[in-house]
């Protein structure tokens, strides 16, 4: 029985970097916030960030809780970011606006 490949989001990496940098973390930084130390490495969030390795979904679950926005609005490219992370408030992520599409965030 063969693995089918799984659809990856297209800007889960670009989404997964605006988080760090967002919040001012480096690279070890955001590992240490994210509390995964004994689980993942600063070359492993490089490689996210570059679109070398898809994050396992505990990881994604904890770069969305440090950012304080749902799952959904990092895995999905039809949603952006907030414009400030952390949000105050859970956000669950911003529709995009058909215009925005080649943009990397889209205006609140």
């Amino acid at each position: 029985m063969g693995k089918a490949v799984r659809e990856r989001p297209a800007r889960l990496a670009e989404k997964l970097l605006h988080i760090r940098k967002a919040l001012g973390l480096s690279q070890n930084g955001l590992i240490r916030r994210m509390g995964l130390a004994d689980e993942i490495v600063q070359a492993d969030i490089s490689t996210y960030e570059i679109d070398q390795r898809e994050p396992p979904l505990m990881v994604l679950l904890a770069y969305a809780r440090a950012a304080n926005v749902a799952v959904e609005a990092v895995i999905d490219d039809d949603l952006d970011l907030p414009e400030h992370l952390p949000s105050k408030a859970k956000s669950e992520g911003v529709r995009r606006n058909p215009t925005t599409k080649g943009r990397s965030r889209g205006k609140k």
